[in-house]
């Protein structure tokens, strides 16, 4: 019988389909930006050569979101034209919800959902699954690559390589800095910043809502004046849609 999912139970729920999967994963979703929970959960089963499709249907993916992904060998993006549904399933269970793969609304929203269990309503599952095959087959796969490119001169040993994303790539991407651009001058993305500053990104992005310097806009955040006078700036690619850079030595509110 299918079970009701109130926003947390969602949550809850999804994280332990991710675990349990043991054959398959495919994830539909017309926004993406994934908690570090969700992250670490779909490493591991990476590491573990699971077969794993993930769906969405909005240029919005943050350059590095799509980096992310592109680390992960078994992980297959694909791009789903007026895709609204957000469906997650495993070879157990399936959750059909009104919530996005988003950290926001994972947080912040009020959603809905059923939870359909294999085992006890197989013809649902089957109804749903099918439903989510045809949506991978009527996607676009998205064939991205990310290579090693040789360390900048002067990077100390041991420093991390610099990742390229192959075309399409996002323009200007504010990840590429020179090591040689002052401090001061160089920007970096609001989820760069909180890492830089050791805290969760989503707690960074409550603390400058409450500053005044960004705003919700539906799933997205907007640059208020206020921001702006803090030097926060809106870049824009085709590809990945609105993003905000920031100072890096920005002083946090």
């Amino acid at each position: 019988m299918a079970k009701f999912l109130n926003t947390s139970a969602t949550t809850y729920y999804l994280e332990d389909m991710i675990k349990q999967a043991s054959e398959r994963l495919i994830l539909i979703s017309p926004f993406l930006r994934f908690n570090e929970r969700i992250r670490e959960l779909l490493e591991d089963k990476n590491r573990l050569k699971m077969d794993i499709r993930v769906v969405y249907g909005k240029n919005e993916l943050q350059p590095e979101e799509i980096a992310w992904l592109k680390t992960l060998e078994y992980v297959r993006l694909s791009f789903c034209k007026n895709l609204h549904a957000k469906c997650y399933l495993s070879e157990q269970s399936a959750i059909v919800t009104s919530m996005n793969l988003y950290e926001f609304s994972q947080v912040n929203n009020n959603e809905m959902g059923i939870l359909i269990q294999r085992e006890f309503d197989s013809a649902l599952y089957a109804e749903a699954y099918q439903e989510a095959l045809r949506l991978i087959r009527i996607s676009d796969e998205i064939k991205l690559s990310v290579e090693r490119i040789p360390a900048p001169a002067g990077a100390k040993e041991g420093e991390a390589p610099t990742l390229k994303a192959s075309a399409p790539a996002p323009s200007p991407a504010p990840s590429v800095i020179s090591p040689e651009e002052p401090e001061n001058s160089r920007q970096v993305s609001t989820t760069q910043l909180a890492k830089q500053n050791g805290i969760p990104p989503k707690d960074l992005f409550s603390r400058l809502q409450k500053a005044g310097w960004i705003a919700r806009e539906g799933e997205s955040w907007t640059l208020t004046s206020l921001g702006q006078s803090q030097g926060g700036e809106v870049r824009r690619s085709k590809q990945y849609g609105d993003y905000i850079v920031w100072p890096s030595a920005l002083k946090l509110p």
